[in-house]
């Protein structure tokens, strides 16, 4: 198990290098009983890790054995909820190095700010754990990298919250685009709408008493607390989150991806910024990102973070053209396929209830169908349907998009791996500065 003195000593190790190899059989790393009860513990639990704790709590055979929170208020709230469902109650902790020390967790479920996807991904499997962590999968492409490395290194499984990859008619319509249903798929558009309000400007204040400010800031360097970041308005500063392209662009960005069958970029650009409002809020608002791959294929993503108007009649979205036809996602579980002449020629739909603006869950009932993949994985049942390698390259691409909107140009990228190439200015956004003692190494 990891404790603070080992994670210091395993921080001063020099660092794995780590070149992306094929994806490995989830099913291989498991030696466990199909029927042995899966315990979890919920690491970062105010608003999306309450879900998830709320959810696999009804799974049949697991436990929700431990929540940790820097916030014993969101430790209490969980612990309560949690019980509500089963008549008992996990236990609580606040630091994750003690919560991965409990030597019956089978897998930790990360849904913690984004500067701590990565390291607690790391730290959970060099002790022992399997892993469910949230998108994005890494804070910067560096970590990413080590994310898959770890999985390698210590044979666990980790599934990225790419929810999308285990709806029923996304697998559907991936296979049509793949077996030719519009012919060569050679661009994507893919979007995200909201009409978020303004974080104004924040004060630094005293920490509320409840939380536990050192243990949330974790990997990242320290900045004073202040009153408009904790608990979620962290997405938008570069020190703890990754913006909008990140915070939902992902999951387009993984769909897109997917159906063009692409896997590393050559060339990104990116424009955007922050306009709507003038307050604290550090990434854009308002970004477009477009790719360009080796195959002569290309994607774009669009993100409007405080207008929600919607494009093409929907909050998000993907858009496939292909040389014989284009197929419609809605964002949703349903799609739609127009010929070369625009006309409809097949049409799947689904009604499952669906709030594109929802911060929690816009797919509360189709996501639970990730999760159900992720304990079906851990029990031999069945492969990951995001298996880490797949969730470090959807993140990338976001990433790589922030990284020129950041440096204010385009990357030229290897193909093979997403390294940019010939630009030391923008690889130094490749990875991140860590607080002294926190930078993890696999």
């Amino acid at each position: 198990m990891l404790n603070r003195r080992k994670f210091i000593r395993t921080a001063a190790l020099a660092s794995t290098t780590f070149m992306v190899g094929s994806e490995l059989s989830a099913m291989s790393y498991f030696k466990g009983s199909p029927n042995k009860k899966v315990v979890l513990g919920i690491m970062g639990s105010n608003s999306r890790g309450l879900f998830l704790a709320r959810n696999f709590a009804t799974m049949p055979n697991v436990e929700v054995g431990y929540i940790c929170d820097p916030d014993s208020k969101v430790v209490d709230k969980t612990i309560a909820a949690v019980a509500g469902i089963t008549g008992k109650k996990p236990k609580g902790i606040a630091d994750v190095r003690k919560l991965l020390e409990m030597k019956d967790m089978d897998a930790l479920v990360i849904a913690a700010p984004d500067h701590w996807h990565a390291p607690a991904t790391i730290m959970a499997c060099q002790a022992g754990k399997h892993v469910y962590v949230e998108k994005p999968c890494s804070h910067n492409p560096y970590e990413g990298e080590m994310a898959v490395a770890a999985a390698r290194k210590y044979k666990r499984m980790v599934q990225m919250g790419s929810q999308r990859r285990s709806f029923t008619n996304v697998q559907a319509f991936i296979k049509e685009l793949h077996d030719g249903i519009i012919g060569r798929v050679y661009f994507a558009k893919g979007w995200y709408d909201n009409s978020r309000k303004s974080i104004g400007f924040g004060k630094q204040v005293p920490v509320p008493a409840h939380l536990n400010y050192e243990l949330w800031q974790g990997p990242a360097p320290r900045k004073p607390y202040q009153d408009n970041v904790v608990h979620y308005n962290w997405h938008w500063f570069w020190n703890w989150g990754t913006g909008e392209s990140l915070n939902n662009g992902t999951h387009e960005l993984d769909v897109m991806r997917w159906g063009l069958g692409v896997d590393f970029p050559d060339k990104v650009t990116s424009s955007g910024g922050r306009f709507h409002f003038k307050d604290d809020w550090e990434t854009p608002d308002t970004q477009t990102i477009l790719f360009n791959f080796s195959n002569n294929t290309a994607m774009q993503w669009e993100g409007r973070s405080c207008n929600g108007y919607p494009t093409e009649g929907d909050f998000r979205g993907v858009i496939f053209y292909g040389d014989k036809g284009t197929l419609y996602y809605g964002g949703a579980n349903s799609y739609k396929v127009f010929d070369d002449r625009n006309k409809l020629v097949k049409e799947v739909k689904d009604n499952t209830p669906f709030d594109a603006n929802n911060t929690v869950s816009p797919l509360e009932q189709l996501d639970v169908v990730h999760l159900q993949n992720f304990v079906a994985a851990l029990r031999g049942d069945a492969p990951l349907n995001c298996e880490i390698i797949q969730g470090h390259k959807s993140t990338l691409l976001p990433q790589l998009g922030n990284i020129s909107y950041r440096v204010g140009r385009t990357l030229i990228c290897n193909p093979e791996n997403g390294h940019i190439l010939n630009d030391d200015e923008s690889m130094r956004l490749w990875k991140r500065d860590y607080e002294r003692g926190w930078h993890v190494q696999v």
